[in-house]
């Protein structure tokens, strides 16, 4: 999943980031509401975590300009502003949670994950389509009680398309929620990763659940 943090805090980006990426979200930063705002309308993230105190700007500023422009993006609002007032006008806006600093990792990773799945319209933490089990969380995945091992991208790749189940994904949809903007849209990685990934599912399924649609992309078909 891929997040954009708007945040004038370095220091709390490298924390956050190095903590997020670990759990495996692909995270691009933001020091600023212009840069934030444009990166916000131009990329597709599955979630963004914005700060209120931003050097050219507040960041409500930034949450009404996407809600204003059709963004539906998941929205966390992080601030050190202890006030009611703040939090409540940025629901209003169409923010979906806040968090006030100082906060833990473990709490931001959990409300993420919870926004994600509102978001994709799951209500369980745990993603199940058939026998193929998926857990965010922990990041493991079963095939009936059988462990499936992936490499944390094999994962991702997985989890984004377990998250569009039954819908055909671009390979362009993918890179955008998979891989953060450093990736290189000609390279042959995302195709690896796929071959990879479905001679996996395929090895512990026995049989290829991992579909190309020719010329439309990827989706995971499981017949029980």
């Amino acid at each position: 999943m891929r997040l954009l943090m708007i945040e004038d805090n370095k220091e709390l980006i490298v924390s956050v980031k190095a903590g997020l990426e670990k759990a495996g979200f692909q995270v691009d930063a933001a020091y600023d509401a212009t840069s934030g705002e444009e990166l916000a309308l131009v990329n597709t993230y599955d979630a963004v975590l914005l700060d209120l105190n931003l050097p050219d700007g507040d960041g409500l500023d930034v949450l009404q300009a996407m809600r204003t422009h059709h963004v539906q993006t998941p929205v966390i609002i992080l601030t050190a502003r202890d006030d009611t007032e703040d939090c409540a006008k940025g629901l209003d806006l169409g923010a979906d949670d806040y968090l006030t600093k100082p906060f833990q990792l473990l709490e931001l990773r959990a409300r993420i994950q919870a926004v994600i799945r509102r978001y994709y319209g799951r209500t369980n933490p745990l993603i199940e389509i058939g026998s193929l089990k998926l857990n965010p969380s922990s990041r493991k995945v079963q095939w009936n009680d059988e462990k499936i091992s992936l490499s944390s991208k094999e994962f991702d790749i997985l989890e984004y398309l377990c998250e569009r189940y039954p819908a055909v994904v671009s390979s362009e949809e993918i890179v955008e929620h998979v891989y953060d903007s450093d990736f290189d849209p000609f390279s042959t990685v995302l195709r690896v990763h796929l071959s990879r990934l479905r001679k996996k599912l395929e090895t512990v399924c026995g049989r290829n659940i991992l579909v190309t649609t020719r010329g439309k992309g990827y989706s995971i078909c499981v017949d029980d």
